[in-house]
């Protein structure tokens, strides 16, 4: 867990729990209650964006223009109150550059857009199994960077949540697999590891200026590829069918920037800083299971037992997981 970081200036966020502005650093108890809440809110909120997402891209937008509204519409959400968390230390910009860069660019827009490009081509579950094999990714990482082997424990979680995922997914009944997809997936799955390391690192910048100006990089690099002819940017303003009923194309678009992207990365980026990056990758593997949540409120998609099988293991994997992190005493 990553201890000598302090939050600042996090006013606005979802939950009192982020607005560490105007509180001392929390106890380690305390610290492990607003970790845990803050990763799985944003899991939660991250796992709407496939029922979202998807009437949108049946309508026609191209992947790159959902990501590009998505992350572009959240970051001026946050970033007003982002630049007044930073109290003009504008310095302080210069010395997280790179951090900000890789948060954008990989961990905000080559993970959003390999997902969403993935599940044009395989089936939306393998998509996600794709990204998430990013957590391993997370592990070889942190293993390399402090030169010291996961624990025993620490494995044993790794393999239960992956076989939980597995079970969830039921990978065996998607039919043919198209090799773009996989491609795409992949390229999810860096995205996705990127994403939690970068997050982990400690830093004197306050998360929700770190979150909006992340998201803005990201945006940008978008539009540079675009402008580039690297990514298509098609975009439709025809209803969408959506949970039964048709509705306009803003509906969905607005959720996916204010809950799946604004909420989800502010959230997601204080979990990651109370629970560190290996921890919070695989509390992130919820993900799937809200996911699968709000397909069946939403769209009427029941799950099966199989599934609720695996979703238990696979929180059994995450809690395994947890306390071998905390036997072995070191940040990640």
């Amino acid at each position: 867990m990553v201890t000598d970081y302090s939050l600042q200036g996090v006013e606005g966020v979802v939950v009192e729990a982020v607005a560490e502005s105007v509180l001392p650093v929390a106890p380690a108890r305390r610290t492990g209650v607003v970790g845990w809440t803050a990763a799985l809110v944003s899991a939660a909120a991250f796992g709407t964006s496939g029922a979202f997402a998807k009437p949108l891209l049946a309508s026609g937008w191209s992947a790159g223009a959902v990501v590009a509204v998505r992350l572009g519409l959240a970051a001026a959400v946050l970033l007003v109150p982002g630049l007044i968390a930073l109290r003009r230390r504008w310095r302080l910009l210069l010395d997280h550059w790179r951090p900000l860069l890789c948060y954008g660019v990989f961990g905000g827009a080559t993970a959003q857009v390999g997902f969403f490009n993935a599940v044009h081509h395989v089936p939306v579950a393998l998509g996600i199994l794709l990204e998430y094999l990013g957590i391993l990714l997370v592990v070889c990482w942190v293993a390399l960077r402090t030169r010291r082997l996961p624990s025993r424990l620490t494995v044993l979680g790794v393999v239960t949540a992956i076989a939980g995922l597995v079970i969830v997914l039921d990978p065996a009944s998607m039919g043919g697999l198209d090799l773009r997809g996989i491609a795409w997936g992949l390229l999810a799955t860096f995205g996705l590891a990127v994403y939690f390391v970068v997050s982990a690192q400690p830093m004197t910048l306050p998360p929700l200026t770190f979150v909006a100006v992340g998201l803005t990089i990201g945006t940008i690099a978008i539009l540079v590829a675009a402008l580039a002819g690297l990514m298509p940017l098609q975009a439709a303003t025809a209803d969408v069918s959506f949970a039964g009923l048709d509705l306009p194309w803003w509906v969905p678009l607005l959720e996916l920037a204010l809950v799946a992207a604004a909420a989800a990365y502010a959230l997601g980026f204080v979990g990651v800083q109370h629970l560190g990056s290996t921890v919070a990758s695989f509390v992130g593997l919820t993900e799937v299971l809200f996911a699968a949540g709000w397909a069946w409120l939403l769209l009427g998609e029941l799950t099966g037992l199989p599934q609720l099988a695996g979703g238990v293991i696979l929180l059994a994997g995450v809690a395994i997981v947890q306390r071998g992190q905390s036997g072995e005493q070191q940040p990640s």
